[in-house]
């Protein structure tokens, strides 16, 4: 019976393929089939289906994007090379070098195991992007993969559960929506929202049910209203209205701190015309039936997103005062903003195999900002940066348009024109006005860069740039300028050193025992231990105990050996024993106030200079600002139970007995709270702070799991600070 399902499932995407593809090498997808079942026989999922069922989902899902029967194959052999028998060799042998090109591309991804959850998931991603930069199909296959786990997610433990859909809610829904693949997104997002907070989904669905026949009542009457009015303007349309999704419904509560009642746009209308300048007609009939809501009109046909987005957006004061969202586009342009670069997967004749659509040149262009990047952390923040969805548009004093992050700043802009540019801004003109670097461009300004040779850049800079080929930039000349202030910093204090002990740095350089002394610690050369020395990763002390027995060591340096070994003692403040330093021991370990790492937070440590190690959770604002080159690898070992301090906020509905009803919930536990502070904010909502001292972050996210389902809590939300 399972062949036989199988099979018709089979056909049924043949059928799709036909119906947009009516000469598509059925006979291709039909062998990739049977080959797909004959190495993955015997094989089950977790939840003990057959395996092939997941390439036939994986498939279907891409036929659904209308894609090259190629790209359907790689979806039904996309597994074989990682969980079969089968080889390179004999998958080229059998379909050819593209399809194994593309089926290895897709097993490269997450083949390596790495020291560290974060660089795992940093390298995997670097993996994935340099794949998808050769062919963009990879990352489409792999988002049609990472669908169908989301979709099957019900059946793995509750801590991968909540891994993978946090890894899909940072990773694969951005990326979804840079490649401008809508439905791949929104499908992610909710997905990731049921298994990552599942009281708040089940509460969405249940609220939109309730309400499901009066807005069904509600959608036919705007559409009814929408069609005549456009009727007379004799415009040929397709209105449709539809809910918005949970996620971007609990997004809107979340950042709005409102509850389910007060979001006042859940409906969505969408009008589709047949011409470009029917979309403008149609868009001054909805003005002159309803009032357009002030700084809710988008132009997106003229200034088009980077993901090939177009389409005209408004909001208006719809029925009965409520507010009503508009979009406006041709079909073709519907068509991408549902499967976006899904729609241009087939090569130009006569290019390359490789050959990518120049639109898709940021794809090429993130690969080679984040070249220089060694760091795994620093790779797969900047990366998020790329991926992030909301742009404004500037135009340079000759008019060109530049496109950047929300946010972004003039010193974004200069390093986007050219790094020596970036490097030298001293001063931004906007529409012929000085304003300060900190200042946040706005969509449509025009903006001058003025420069000058004594400027340069500063850590201060890391904290305003959104881009990450400014970050780069800025993090790359940091690293330059602060090697050779540590070199010759390194320099000053080994030749004092040396000489108090009748020792010449300089003979040692000329003669290569410097270099000799440098691997003893682990490093290629003289100038690597000078820089060291400069930096603080290793003290002057430690480079005469190589070269001098302890018997020869002044009393002077004695006595300041001494001293150092009562510093670097492990901190007690912290949990006992709570971290190893790898390839280090004995050294002073803090932890970091600014962001409070917990036992169980994915941490980094950074050398300090004469405060030993500083330990900092990855996310933290401040450790992404630091020098890489003092970066340690850091972990977690307990030796026996202790407590960290966490900040929680909690936003609410205002009510009497709320503070002791926290509390309560808070104690029931087992978490102490240090401080607890309340104050209420506009619209009856109140926002509750607490540090809570609990044991690990396994223990914080029950207290935090326990406040969402205090009445009336709306977002509960761990602060860095």
């Amino acid at each position: 019976m399972d062949g036989l399902t199988s099979m018709l499932r089979l056909n049924d995407i043949l059928d799709k393929l036909a119906s947009y593809q009516p000469d598509g090498n059925r006979e291709l997808i039909e062998k990739s089939y049977v080959f797909s079942a004959k190495v993955h026989k015997g094989q089950t999922r977790m939840s003990g289906e057959p395996y092939l069922s997941h390439p036939l989902e994986v498939a279907n899902i891409l036929v659904d994007l209308r894609l090259d029967e190629v790209t359907i194959a790689t979806g039904l052999l996309h597994d074989v090379l990682e969980d079969t028998c089968c080889t390179l060799e004999e998958l080229e042998t059998t379909f050819g070098e593209e399809i194994a090109s593309l089926v290895n591309g897709l097993t490269k991804i997450g083949r390596i195991s790495f020291y560290t959850a974060q660089e795992a998931e940093a390298e995997n991603f670097r993996r994935m992007v340099l794949a998808m930069a050769k062919d963009i199909r990879v990352i489409i296959v792999k988002l049609a993969d990472r669908v169908h786990n989301m979709r099957t997610l019900e059946f793995l433990s509750a801590g991968k559960r909540e891994a993978i859909a946090q890894e899909t809610l940072d990773i694969y829904s951005p990326l979804a929506n840079r490649l401008g693949i809508a439905s791949i997104k929104t499908e992610l997002e909710d997905l990731a929202l049921r298994h990552l907070k599942p009281d708040i989904y089940y509460e969405l669905v249940r609220k939109v049910a309730r309400k499901k026949r009066e807005r069904e009542r509600y959608i036919e009457e705007v559409k009814e209203i929408i069609d005549r009015a456009l009727k007379e303007h004799e415009i040929v349309r397709e209105v449709s209205g539809r809910p918005k999704h949970f996620y971007s419904v609990y997004k809107k509560m979340e950042t709005q701190n409102i509850d389910f009642d007060q979001v006042d746009d859940l409906i969505a209308f969408r009008i589709i015309v047949d011409s470009l300048s029917a979309c403008y007609a149609a868009l001054g009939g909805i003005h002159a039936l309803w009032k357009p809501v002030p700084g809710r009109f988008k132009d997106y046909i003229a200034l088009p997103k980077a993901n090939m987005y177009q389409s005209l957006h408004t909001t208006v004061i719809g029925p009965y005062g409520e507010r009503v969202e508009i979009q406006i586009r041709t079909p073709e342009m519907h068509r991408v903003a549902e499967v976006g670069i899904a729609c241009h997967w087939k090569y130009k004749e006569g290019r390359e195999k490789d050959y990518v659509d120049p639109r898709f040149d940021w794809l090429r262009q993130m690969v080679e900002s984040q070249s220089e990047l060694k760091d795994a952390g620093e790779f797969l923040e900047t990366v998020k940066v790329d991926l992030f969805p909301d742009e404004v548009y500037i135009f340079t004093p000759k008019g060109d348009v530049r496109q950047l992050p929300a946010g972004a700043t003039p010193i974004d802009f200069a390093y986007s024109i050219h790094t020596e540019i970036g490097h030298h801004c001293a001063r931004a003109k906007v529409s012929g006005k000085l304003v300060p670097l900190k200042y946040q461009l706005q969509n449509g300004d025009t903006v001058e860069i003025l420069t000058s040779s004594n400027q340069f850049p500063s850590k201060d800079w890391l904290k305003l740039v959104k881009t990450s080929r400014a970050r780069s930039c800025i993090r790359q000349w940091m690293k330059v300028e602060e090697r050779n202030q540590s070199l010759a910093l390194g320099t000053q204090i080994l030749e004092k050193e040396f000489k108090n002990h009748g020792l010449s740095l300089s003979e040692l350089s000329q003669n290569g025992e410097l270099d000799k002394l440098a691997q003893a610690f682990s490093l290629t050369g003289g100038d690597d231990l000078l820089a060291s020395v400069g930096y603080g990763r290793v003290s002057s002390l430690q480079v005469l105990g190589k070269l001098l027995p302890p018997e020869k060591l002044k009393h002077g340096a004695g006595g300041r050996l001494a001293r150092l070994e009562k510093v670097i003692k492990r901190d007690k403040e912290g949990l006992p024993g709570a971290i190893e330093i790898k390839g280090v021991e004995d050294l002073l370990v803090r932890f970091a106030k600014c962001c409070h790492p917990l036992a169980g937070d994915r941490v980094v440590g950074f050398i300090t200079r004469g405060r030993g190690v500083s330990v900092h959770r990855v996310s933290c604002a401040n450790a992404l600002s630091l020098d890489p080159e003092r970066k340690l690898e850091v972990q977690w070992y307990l030796k026996e139970k202790g407590f960290g301090l966490a900040k929680v906020a909690v936003v609410s509905v205002d009510r009497i007995g709320l503070l002791a009803d926290l509390s309560s919930t808070i104690t029931a536990q087992a978490a102490n709270i240090a401080r607890a502070q309340i104050r209420t904010v506009e619209d009856m909502k109140a926002v509750n702070s607490f540090e809570v001292e609990v044991e690990n972050l396994e223990h914080l996210r029950r207290v935090m799991k326990s406040l969402e389902k205090v009445e009336g809590v709306i977002k509960v939300e761990r602060l860095a600070s």
